[in-house]
């Protein structure tokens, strides 16, 4: 359950704001430098801290005013005009996640130095709580814990409180994910984390029940809070002994490897040998419960499957997508899908759904269906896209982050999953009898359910087994499927919605434009490749400076937080693929641009690879060079397999060199664990293989270029870069950048096209045949490298 308050509206004329293209960043929220260190020691009025310092409190309402009269303030505590009782400093911030807490009576500061200050001259220690909006369990341990008035006070007077959002503040969540682990041997979130005035870590964990006995803790949180304040206390030199050794751990898990040579294609056949002893033979995907789709793994065994033309590792890929795409796992109705799965038949998921996942999830299925020339996984990603595009876009164009979970009940409780659920009766209250009975059978509701009484929807037989069971054709059943799910869409959208992360982060706005421009050149569909134009568009201008550099977050006007690693690689991999999409040269040098921005403040020197952060980001206690390609890839990865594609495009050297040069950087650390770091063994299967470079040119005349295309679109080529052009002035303009271009043209004033390797090409062609022959060369993985 969520509370909400009903929408309010504080007749304060006082406004804060933030304008200028770059947006604001940092902690600021308008605040000159004097107002801030006045802050840093005034008070809200909450629990334990009096009436609250005036000028703050002046703000603080006057940015509750702002938020205008349809604002919902998450709390149960309410004034008799239904105002919220409290209000924090996260009111202050852009955050989705951080505002659902601006009205706990805890004294949250956003992560800053006027919080650390502020320990560090109370002698206070601090309380770190990190998290994200879609987190259910986030939801659960501020209901239990930070809307409790007692426990907020204890905070209040014994600590000083940060609130961070992990998807703004990567940095942040992956030092102290770290600190938790060691602590405790895993991670999760909300994570839990008490802190030193210096930033040190002493005490971390995950959800804490709120008192002792709740959920069957022996201890809940406020105890905790008591004991370990005591030991602060009473303990100084102990605590900070403890923090410092942490600490230390910290540093050498970020510490880079020894760097190796270049690792040859044996490890990336272990990975996918490795991969293959942990998979589900009945229900796809890896590993014991929860399931997660984890499509970088099932990306690299594409690759191997295409390199070796092993039949299991295309069975695994699948196997795995048929599956997740009939269970709940996939939005039948709406499209999309969620989080991960509960259960080993991806039937249950954890009902958020996030950017990111949909973002991998869409190329992986055109790829499969390349591959396979399945019409299924075509179609799965059109619905994916069509989710995309009708919920998850700005009216800019840009991409929001992710939908919550959980979602209110008619009774006004908050549910996991309430939304997306059916029971036979709504169905038929739609659909009437007879055609819900055909829906009901499809889709397996039943009158028990299968979740809490009711019924997600999930495909448990084929179309042809459900007709029989029916005893219908099968045209009829997809006829009447056809029109009744639109139908049943219509009607979910009256219910109260999931709540929406809106804000745009660069990085998965990066991965989304991938997404819409594969499926433009796969699918030859123009409007995929227009929504990635106008999010490119939206990105570059709302989340760039003046000075060339990435912003992280945009929401509400402003754009703030240094970009991160993960920002420049996958917004650059997104503009690579819209140039390949749309031929448009913009985008290449746009890449281009990015590409010497991350050079020049994220590339080691020393030791090869990419920080996550820049080299004039906020000192942290590390400073990592991440590899885990998790449910993200890791940006590592991704910048790695950037620089191969843009050394193939460019013809400089000095690209493939540097990708070289971080291979080697972590050979050691993804030799001793490869499938921890598919996406880089995919970069590496780039490397190793001879790369195409293929390139349509179209006659000044005039000339279909279908033909020709239609077998480029049916052929899975992850190792290529490719240009459509046509030739004159367009196709000179282009060679500029795209070097090995310079002297090719159409022949016979018909499309051509070139298959070229390092610049020797095959025979031009304008056979569509001859042309297909020449894209299906392979160079074995094991038998012959291609370096």
């Amino acid at each position: 359950m969520i509370f909400r308050s009903l929408a309010i509206w504080v007749p304060l004329a006082l406004t804060i704001a933030c304008s200028g293209r770059s947006g604001c960043s940092g902690n600021e929220a308008s605040f000159s430098n004097a107002a801030q260190t006045r802050g840093s020691t005034a008070d809200p009025a909450l629990p334990g801290l009096g009436d609250g310092t005036p000028a703050l409190m002046q703000r603080l309402e006057a940015a509750l005013a702002a938020k205008g009269p349809d604002y919902e303030a998450r709390t149960h505590h309410l004034n008799e005009d239904g105002t919220p009782k409290y209000v924090n400093r996260l009111i202050l911030e852009t955050s989705p996640y951080l505002l659902q807490h601006a009205h706990n009576p805890v004294n949250w500061y956003p992560w800053g130095d006027d919080a650390f200050a502020r320990a560090k001259r109370e002698g206070k220690p601090v309380l770190l709580s990190v998290g994200y909006s879609t987190c259910h369990w986030c939801h659960v341990m501020e209901r239990e814990s930070f809307e409790d008035e007692e426990i907020a006070r204890y905070i209040n007077e014994s600590y000083v409180a940060i609130k961070v959002d992990r998807e703004e503040r990567p940095d942040v969540d992956d030092i102290y994910m770290k600190a938790v682990q060691v602590l405790t041997g895993r991670g999760g979130w909300p994570m839990t984390v008490l802190l030193t005035p210096d930033r040190e870590p002493f005490f971390g964990g995950t959800y804490f029940p709120a008192r002792d006995g709740d959920r069957g803790a022996r201890k809940g949180f406020l105890t905790i809070l008591q004991e370990m304040k005591a030991k602060y206390t009473t303990n100084r030199g102990e605590v900070a002994a403890r923090a410092q050794q942490i600490t230390q751990q910290i540093a050498a898990a970020a510490a880079p490897s020894r760097p190796g040579a270049v690792p040859g294609p044996s490890l990336i056949d272990h990975a996918a040998r490795t991969l293959a002893r942990s998979f589900d033979v009945v229900w796809g995907g890896f590993g014991i419960v929860p399931k997660f789709p984890r499509p970088v793994a099932l990306e690299l065994l594409l690759r191997y499957h295409r390199r070796t033309g092993d039949p299991r590792a295309l069975q695994m890929v699948t196997l795995t997508l048929e599956k997740m795409s009939a269970g709940g796992l996939y939005d039948q109705i709406g499209g999309g899908f969620h989080r991960y799965s509960t259960d080993a038949r991806w039937l249950v998921p954890h009902f958020e759904k996030m950017l990111y996942d949909n973002a991998q999830l869409v190329p992986l299925f055109l790829s499969a269906h390349q591959v396979s020339g399945r019409e299924d996984f075509a179609r799965v990603a059109r619905q994916t896209l069509r989710y995309v595009a009708r919920e998850m876009t700005s009216p800019q164009g840009g991409f929001y982050s992710a939908t919550d979970a959980d979602s209110p009940t008619p009774d006004g409780d908050d549910e996991e999953g309430y939304f997306f659920t059916w029971t036979p009766a709504e169905i038929e209250a739609v659909l009437g009898a007879e055609t819900a009975r055909i829906v009901s059978a499809y889709f397996g509701v039943t009158a028990s359910g299968n979740f809490e009484g009711r019924s997600i929807l999930y495909r448990p037989l084929s179309d042809a087994e459900v007709a029989s069971k029916l005893d219908i054709p099968v045209d009829r059943l997809r006829e009447t499927l056809q029109r009744s799910v639109p139908r049943l869409y219509e009607q979910r959208l009256e219910r109260p919605a999931p709540l929406r992360d809106d804000k745009i982060l660069t990085s998965w706005n990066g991965l989304m434009i991938s997404a819409f421009a594969k499926a433009a050149l796969v699918l030859a569909d123009e409007t995929y490749a227009e929504r990635a134009v106008r999010a490119a568009n939206f990105v570059l201008h709302e989340l760039r400076t003046e000075d060339g550099r990435l912003l992280r977050s945009f929401k509400d006007g402003r754009a703030r937080h240094n970009a991160y690693l993960d920002d420049y690689a996958f917004l650059i991999q997104g503009l690579v693929d819209l140039y390949e999409a749309t031929s448009t040269l913009r985008w290449l040098e746009e890449a281009v641009a990015l590409q010497q921005v991350l050079d020049q403040h994220h590339w080691d020197a020393d030791g090869g690879g990419y920080f996550m952060t820049s080299d004039d980001h906020e000192e942290l206690l590390a400073r990592g060079k991440p590899t885990y390609d998790g449910a993200e890839p890791s940006g590592n990865s991704v910048a790695l397999l950037n620089l191969l594609r843009l050394a193939d495009f460019t013809s400089q050297e000095e690209y493939r060199e540097r990708a070289e040069q971080g291979f080697a950087a972590f050979a050691t650390e993804i030799s001793r664990s490869p499938t921890a770091s598919p996406k880089m063994l995919a970069a590496l299967d780039y490397y190793l293989d001879i790369p195409l470079e293929v390139f349509v040119i179209t006659p000044s005349e005039g000339g279909d270029p279908s033909p020709l295309l239609a077998r480029f679109r049916e052929a899975y080529l992850p190792n290529r870069v490719f240009t459509l052009t046509e030739e004159g002035e367009p196709l000179s303009q282009r060679a500029q950048v795209v070097r090995v271009l310079e002297g090719k043209q159409a022949l016979g004033k018909r499309p051509t096209a070139f298959v070229c390797e390092r610049g020797r090409c095959e025979l031009p062609t304008s056979d569509p045949d001859t042309f297909a022959r020449q894209l299906a060369k392979v160079v074995p993985l094991l038998d012959g490298q291609g370096r």
